[in-house]
């Protein structure tokens, strides 16, 4: 496993890249929308992880929750993976509790999964691999 990005909720992806591109002094390279969770991504490279800016893009996002509830700020952490399949069957077992079962398409270019918070010490933690 290693870090694959920190993934920061947002209320305007717009400035929040311009106020990020500054800091990184470096532009976003790559805007995604994922219809399925209801958010608008931003994506910047800083060494060999990323950011990825959320912003919601309806009412019933988890992200919209997660600002109306906390505010603005990192929403969760991502683990790149080998095999996603397996490890969500070993973590399983080892006791973690999964809000997906199965892993599901995101943005750029994975599959992925999340683990529920309640066990990983209140950590919202992803996994994701790269699709083939």
């Amino acid at each position: 496993m290693k870090l694959e990005h920190i993934g920061i909720a947002v209320k305007d992806i717009e400035a929040s890249n311009e106020l990020f591109g500054t800091l990184f002094n470096s532009p976003h390279y790559k805007t995604e929308g994922v219809e399925s969770e209801g958010v608008l991504t931003s994506f910047f490279a800083v060494g060999e992880s990323k950011i990825e800016l959320l912003q919601a893009t309806n009412e019933d996002s988890a992200i919209h929750k997660f600002i109306e509830k906390k505010g603005e700020g990192i929403h969760h952490l991502a683990f790149e993976v080998v095999d996603i399949d397996f490890e969500l069957d070993r973590l399983t077992k080892e006791g973690f509790v999964l809000i997906h079962q199965t892993p599901k398409d995101g943005a750029d270019n994975k599959r992925i999964a999340f683990l529920h918070p309640k066990s990983t010490n209140s950590v919202l933690v992803e996994l994701c691999q790269e699709k083939a």
